[in-house]
């Protein structure tokens, strides 16, 4: 079932997420964006071409919902590496171009979801997800690697829902990677269990969200051990 309202508000948060992150891809010289980013094995560069790669595809799954033909975003593992490195290796101006493109393209093409939706569900890697929630899975992309490109922002200049939209999506990916039991707890007071629940660990969101996507451990704390993450 479409939500007109929820959908408006989710496109408007996600538009100002989206410029959050182009201004900073925008604030980057070639060089920077050809450094190292915090998502291993990619360049800063990778990291945008990812997204500009990203908006297009996550389009699919906007008409699987609105015409009922199952689409997958991409053909393979293999056509979407390439295609990002293909894009990151684009000139910077080029590059930045495509991203902002790509980033409108989906946007509009998610008004359609205001409309009936021939099926209320889609998947995406072995994971079932509401139609509706195709704009919170893209603004959770772009929150995750605007923390990639680890310039001046960080985690905690997102917008308190882009935060949750972020940590629900990786919750979802963790729990689709059979990832050790945990109890993730909040100081916002969320909770999410992942498997059995075992290990007790706690931080802010912007904390959860930095262990949970990059592995970074200095602001969690858990009752034991600390589970060991499976790969991204």
């Amino acid at each position: 079932m479409s939500d007109p309202t929820r959908l408006h508000t989710d496109l408007s948060r996600l538009g100002r997420e989206t410029d959050s992150f182009l201004a900073t891809a925008e604030s980057l010289s070639g060089e920077e964006l050809a450094a190292p980013s915090l998502c291993g094995g990619w360049s800063r560069a990778h990291v945008v071409a990812h997204l500009a790669s990203n908006g297009r595809a996550l389009v699919r799954l906007v008409d699987w919902a609105v015409t009922g033909r199952e689409q997958r975003p991409y053909a393979s593992p293999e056509a979407r590496n390439r295609e990002i490195d293909e894009f990151a290796a684009l000139p910077r101006e080029e590059l930045l171009r495509r991203t902002r493109e790509s980033a409108d393209y989906f946007a509009e093409q998610c008004e359609r979801l205001g409309g009936d939706l021939a099926v209320d569900e889609v998947h995406m890697h072995g994971k079932r997800i509401p139609a509706l929630a195709v704009v919170a899975l893209r603004n959770s992309e772009i929150v995750v690697h605007h923390h990639d490109l680890d310039a001046a922002w960080t985690l905690e200049r997102a917008e308190p829902d882009s935060l949750l939209d972020a940590l629900e999506a990786a919750v979802r990916t963790m729990r689709a990677k059979d990832a050790p039991g945990a109890t993730l707890v909040s100081e916002e007071g969320d909770e999410w269990v992942i498997g059995d629940g075992a290990a007790r660990v706690r931080s802010d969101r912007a904390g959860l969200l930095a262990w949970l996507a990059r592995g970074q451990t200095e602001r969690v704390t858990a009752e034991d051990r600390l589970p060991v993450l499976p790969a991204w």
